[in-house]
């Protein structure tokens, strides 16, 4: 009561035209007002930050706020916390997911000069495999896979071909523009989608003047940003020794990528084999996929162009690629 008394004492005599009650009670509010001015540009500072790293990093809202706060909303720290995060989350999900199978996924073939690679990765799910997250990972995988491929020694009289195997896959530098291994980013994406996945193989081609690598992947679908990469469920490459300008080649070589993808065959054979029997397995003798009255021999025969090997990719086979000879 002396307090309320003390307070009407204090309002009545600067008031005359409004009940001292109601002053008081509007009193928190004009203190309230005071303040909200900085508190409202503080939260649209850090509003716009947030923004803008959820947009870089593509990480969630709370993980992006969390990442803001303990770094002060130094922007650049945040990015970088972040990243360390979902490694550290990446590493932890692998090891629990570790074992699930992993047969969906996409290949990646891509070609640059005079070097083609196919890549593999694989997740649980196929729905996962349609995400712009997995297909990045795919995309890099490719390019950690091309950048190893240019730096070997060129063999100048012939083409020279490789695999890697998923051991071998996760060792290489992730690239020139990025940090860490190829190993590092697939922790990164196992953080952010949550479901198992492998890097399984890699193959790659190199050839020299008079060589041409036809290819072909079916079910198409290129990568959001880089034009060159092509991705799908099975993919082909197809090594000729050739006089022929590579322009007029282009089709030839995705006929007979096509080929392979669908006859599968396990050896290039040659044209002297008779068709029927164990010579089903061999490309040359095999009926022709586009057009089964002739052998891929008689097609190709009168092209002026010799198929020297080839490499076939079909997603969630096997772990090893299988070598053509």
């Amino acid at each position: 009561m002396l307090l309320l008394r003390s307070v009407h004492l204090w309002v009545v005599p600067n008031t005359r035209s409004l009940p001292a009650r109601s002053l008081v009670l509007q009193w928190p509010q004009l203190r309230h007002t005071f303040h909200a001015g900085a508190w409202l540009s503080s939260s649209a500072s850090s509003k716009e930050l947030l923004t803008k790293l959820r947009r870089k990093t593509g990480y969630s809202f709370l993980n992006c706020k969390k990442a803001l706060e303990t770094c002060g909303e130094d922007l650049k720290q945040a990015e970088i916390w972040l990243h360390k995060q979902a490694q550290k989350e990446g590493w932890s999900k692998a090891a629990k997911l570790q074992g699930r199978k992993t047969k969906e996924g996409l290949i990646g073939l891509l070609q640059e000069g005079n070097a083609t690679v196919l890549v593999e990765v694989n997740c649980e799910t196929d729905f996962v495999s349609r995400n712009l997250r997995f297909q990045q990972l795919v995309q890099q995988v490719a390019l950690g896979t091309m950048l190893h491929c240019q730096n070997l020694k060129e063999q100048v009289s012939t083409y020279s071909k490789g695999f890697l195997n998923s051991s071998e896959l996760s060792g290489l530098p992730a690239g020139p523009d990025r940090e860490g291994s190829l190993k590092d980013h697939l922790a990164l994406a196992i953080g952010k989608l949550g479901e198992n996945m492998t890097l399984r193989r890699a193959a790659w081609v190199k050839v020299p003047s008079g060589f041409y690598v036809g290819s072909y992947v079916h079910g198409t679908m290129h990568s959001p940003s880089l034009h060159n990469l092509v991705l799908g469920k099975y993919a082909a490459l197809v090594v000729c020794e050739t006089t022929e300008q590579k322009a007029k080649l282009e089709d030839l070589g995705r006929r007979l990528g096509q080929h392979v993808v669908g006859m599968a065959p396990l050896s290039v054979g040659s044209l002297d084999d008779e068709p029927g029997g164990e010579a089903e397995t061999k490309m040359l003798s095999q009926p022709y996929l586009l057009d089964p009255s002739i052998t891929l021999g008689q097609y190709v025969q009168p092209r002026g162009v010799s198929v020297v090997d080839f490499v076939r990719f079909e997603c969630g086979e096997g772990e090893e690629a299988t070598e053509a000879g």
